[in-house]
């Protein structure tokens, strides 16, 4: 009988290593646009521009990344399966935080302005994204931490704990990428230079995306 052999090449570490960079890189480019380009962040302003501007930080920074730093939390922490599930948790949790503060600021800037909630594309994903992220977490702290389910139970919901999880995460890739765009066309850009961090962090979230996926399914060697 053959000898059971990985269907990989390479470990989750090198990938995750990766997606660490991916992750500074989004975050740096999140704030000079932020920061430099666009005049900063207010809860409370005149500026009303600086009210949406706390939107995308909330959800590059605490949404996505920390949501994918939540997701290889099991093969980036070299601890016990219990820290790793408590780490796993409480990325998820900020992440789920930070999405929800980030609609909250979306809704009151187009208050400030007088504009229309929910009439787009990006506005119903990110609905969506957000209402099943917050399901897939309470669902999951009740079923594997507190009171959890029995250990059979678990072993049968795991596989489709992970493959929604995946989903839900990729279709925030989705919905922060279509964000990105529609701001994009709504700016008024008088450099070449805010197009390029735009246009990249949308490149570097992209493949963000796709190094959490691939340390997750990849083996920890």
């Amino acid at each position: 009988m053959a000898k059971n052999r990985s269907s990989f090449l390479i470990s989750a570490t090198p990938v995750s290593i990766f997606a660490h960079l991916l992750a500074i890189a989004a975050i740096t480019l999140v704030c000079v646009w932020i920061f430099h380009f666009e005049g900063g962040v207010a809860f409370k302003s005149e500026t009303t521009q600086k009210i949406f501007n706390l939107h995308p930080l909330l959800m590059v920074i605490g949404f996505i990344v920390m949501g994918g730093e939540g997701i290889m939390a099991y093969k980036t922490v070299w601890s016990s399966r219990k820290a790793q599930k408590l780490t796993h948790l409480m990325f998820l949790l900020i992440a789920l935080v930070s999405g929800i503060l980030g609609a909250f600021v979306a809704f009151k800037y187009h208050h400030e302005i007088g504009l229309k909630d929910m009439f787009t594309l990006h506005s119903w994903l990110g609905m969506i994204t957000i209402c099943l992220f917050g399901l897939q977490w309470l669902f999951a702290f009740f079923s594997f931490w507190y009171p959890g389910a029995g250990m059979p139970t678990r072993a049968r919901l795991v596989p489709w704990h992970a493959f929604v999880g995946m989903v839900i995460f990729l279709l925030a890739i989705c919905t922060a990428e279509t964000g990105l765009l529609q701001t994009f066309l709504g700016l008024d850009l008088v450099s070449g230079r805010e197009a390029l961090v735009v246009n990249f962090t949308g490149l570097i979230i992209l493949l963000f995306g796709v190094a959490v996926g691939l340390t997750a399914v990849l083996p920890r060697t």
